[in-house]
């Protein structure tokens, strides 16, 4: 049985690695990752999240361009500077393709019940939200027991027609976010939380 001391060790050690060695990531290690994630509790137990293993480097191309031509677009639309514009997507093209590996994690409704009103519909879409997003932090902890570091990244929220498209996905696949995976070449210092007095009631 795994303590809870050491439980909170490996909470404790995970980072946002955001750069990474070029060393391969091992199939079988990525395999244990996604079990983890397919393990995490459910609404319903409907385990509405897809996952998308992202190993042919000509989809992964395809996918950063699909993003980064999204978010090249809509920075110049707010009216940020072109320089500035480029300088975001050389950042955000740089970690998606200089990743190891990747994994986009997504969400389908599919399975999930539905409601005649928006209110309980909407309920409904959040608790399958809430449900990937604890798939998404089973499989961070576990690239950290795996000695990996991995970097949780929203983009593909801003993005996720595009990477549909790019990717021929199921239209029913929602991307919430992309897992980069690796070897870290960064040892960021931990940032701060909040005390637990700060974040607590007790009644």
């Amino acid at each position: 049985m795994i303590s809870t001391g050491a439980l909170l060790d490996l909470m404790r050690r995970r980072r946002s690695i955001r750069r990474f060695v070029s060393t391969p990531v091992d199939r079988a290690g990525l395999e244990r990752v996604l079990e983890a994630a397919r393990l995490a509790p459910s609404a319903h137990n409907r385990q509405p999240w897809r996952f998308v293993v992202l190993e042919d480097p000509v989809q992964r191309a395809r996918l950063v361009d699909a993003m980064t031509s999204r978010l090249r677009a809509e920075r110049l639309a707010d009216g940020a500077a072109p320089s500035d514009v480029e300088a975001d997507v050389a950042r955000s093209r740089r970690k998606l393709a200089d990743a190891p590996a990747a994994v986009l994690v997504c969400m389908t409704m599919e399975d999930m019940d539905r409601y005649p009103d928006a209110r309980r519909q909407n309920a409904e879409r959040l608790m399958a939200v809430q449900s990937v997003a604890m798939a998404g932090e089973n499989l961070l902890l576990a690239a950290v027991a795996e000695g990996w570091g991995a970097c949780w990244m929203c983009a593909p929220l801003f993005a996720a027609e595009e990477a549909v498209r790019a990717l021929g996905l199921p239209q029913a696949w929602e991307p919430q976010g992309v897992v980069v995976i690796g070897d870290p070449a960064e040892a960021p210092e931990p940032r701060g939380r909040r005390g637990l007095s700060e974040v607590t009631l007790w009644r």
